[in-house]
């Protein structure tokens, strides 16, 4: 078997991404001088908020970029992050870390970092990931999952349709098109089915297709299953695994979200992302924290 693939050569004080999408330019980390390896520099984009706290998978993309410059291999296979402090859009410091390679997989560790109001360093997030060649992998598929059922993304409706504006702003919202399953709206309507489900259609509002990293922005881009459940506010992420199974063929992503179980005012959110190819691409699994009011 050949031996790993090196990491591509990218000039410090250059970008270690490329694209001219927005969702490229928004996670975009810039490589520090050769007298700090493995640091990168960005400026977080307000773009990408929920009620001023950017949105977990769109920081789970950025760090996940990071690694992908500092480690030999290119494509996330599983990402775990703890949230540690809510993130902020202004510039933020990754450090990372590579705990070891290997030739078919190689694992690596990054932190976010931030000043806080009174200037002290304040670490935000911290990840723990396995990196690989999505490419490389055996076209071999036995499972039993299925394809959620998902009305065609023409009959689902998106936020422009909300009777009610966009919880927190739209910023985030605008940055994407989500197609909610009708099944899973009454809570926008004010009538929750009390079904820990949510699904819909996935894309980004620019209509570039999706690839690993954009994977990572969608097991968290979906309004949470607590609004299915009776509750509102904010669902703040406390840790967050994804894993990555395929590159996702170009179209539109059907996204299936679920909640077993809330308890101690903690849930857990499994989510499964399939592309028009009918593949499973990427799961996920989050432990959140909700309010426990119940909405108006």
């Amino acid at each position: 078997m050949a031996d790993a693939p090196t990491a591509p050569a990218v000039a410090p004080g250059t970008r270690a991404t490329t694209g001219d999408s927005e969702f490229d330019r928004d996670t975009a980390v810039t490589r520090r001088d050769a007298g700090a390896p493995g640091v990168y520099d960005i400026d977080l984009s307000a773009g990408w908020t929920i009620m001023g706290a950017l949105n977990g998978g769109y920081l789970l993309a950025v760090l996940g970029r990071a690694l992908a410059d500092a480690l030999p291999h290119a494509d996330p296979f599983s990402v775990s992050a703890h949230y540690l402090t809510a993130s902020r859009p202004g510039p933020a410091v990754i450090r990372t870390d590579v705990v070891r390679t290997g030739r078919t997989l190689s694992t690596g560790q990054a932190s976010l970092f931030q000043y806080d109001d009174e200037g002290r360093e304040v670490e935000r997030l911290r990840v723990l990931a396995s990196y690989g060649d999505l490419a490389s992998l055996p076209d071999d598929v036995r499972t039993s999952a299925e394809p959620p059922a998902i009305p065609p993304i023409d009959q689902c409706p998106g936020s422009e349709d909300s009777p009610t504006p966009v919880l927190g702003g739209s910023s985030f919202a605008d940055r994407m098109t989500l197609r909610l399953d009708p099944a899973t709206t009454g809570w926008a309507l004010g009538a929750p089915s009390g079904r820990g489900e949510m699904r819909g259609w996935f894309q980004l509002a620019d209509g570039r297709d999706a690839d690993p990293f954009a994977l990572l922005l969608a097991v968290d881009a979906f309004p949470p299953t607590a609004f299915e459940l009776g509750l509102s506010g904010w669902v703040p992420t406390v840790e967050l695994t994804a894993h990555v199974r395929a590159r996702p063929a170009p179209g539109p992503l059907r996204v299936s979200i679920t909640t077993r179980n809330l308890a101690g005012g903690f849930l857990e959110e499994d989510a499964e992302i399939w592309d028009a190819a009918d593949r499973l691409v990427a799961q996920s699994r989050q432990l959140a924290r909700v309010r426990l009011t119940e909405r108006a």
